[in-house]
């Protein structure tokens, strides 16, 4: 009888020693798939993201407002800009997400000469995209385009240059970024910062790909 006690009281305790390993493996595997879908970056640049976004969002809203207001203005408006300039820019700004993914990619398995690369390459795209950006401006000076003709050029250079001002503050985001990295601030393990001013560069580019249907091709 003494026996067969204690062996299902070994019982009892070997289940609750299997229930609790369960549980602990199941906890686990929670926290772990929780991590896995952390969004990308601090809280603190998703809420400046968010103010970004909430901002270009306004000035997208009062674009259209003026646009039922001033028809005559906005039907011909795009016909005067360069579609070979907002093209480019597209394409460079682009280019240069991917170019922020790589480096992402190659943080990740602690590759820092690969990500030193990529986010050089990401400045480089974001050079470019100034580039075309003035001598847009300097043609539009040369053809006698400027922010007084009339509603449409207004809303083109307030939004234009205020997403050139976000464009050089991406840049020297990511400039500071990438002189951490090269100084070991930033690895496999720890790479936050670099990971929130590659998603505020990729705001940058979603932005843009709104602006450019918005003021270069829909009439």
């Amino acid at each position: 009888m003494t026996d067969t006690m204690a062996k299902f009281e070994l019982s009892v305790e070997s289940e609750c020693l299997a229930n609790q390993h369960d549980a602990e493996v199941s906890q686990n595997s929670i926290v772990t798939h929780t991590s896995q879908h952390k969004a990308p970056g601090s809280l603190a640049v998703w809420v400046f993201i968010y103010a970004e976004l909430t901002e270009f969002g306004l000035f997208f809203v009062l674009f259209l407002v003026a646009k039922a207001y001033f028809p005559a203005d906005f039907s011909q408006g795009p016909q005067k800009l360069s579609t070979l300039a907002g093209l480019s820019n597209t394409l460079i700004l682009l280019s240069s997400s991917l170019c922020i993914v790589k480096a992402m990619a190659a943080i990740k398995i602690g590759n820092i000469k690969r990500t030193i690369h990529w986010l050089l390459l990401t400045i480089v795209a974001g050079g470019l995209y100034c580039a075309v950006k003035f001598w847009e401006y300097h043609r539009n000076g040369a053809l006698g385009i400027n922010p007084r003709d009339d509603y449409f050029i207004a809303g083109y250079y307030y939004i234009g240059f205020n997403h050139l001002l976000h464009v050089l503050i991406g840049m020297a985001t990511i400039s500071v970024v990438t002189i951490f990295t090269a100084l070991g601030f930033y690895d496999a393990n720890n790479h936050e910062g670099l990971e929130s001013a590659a998603t505020y560069w990729h705001m940058i580019d979603l932005v843009w790909i709104v602006i450019f249907p918005l003021l270069y091709v829909l009439h």
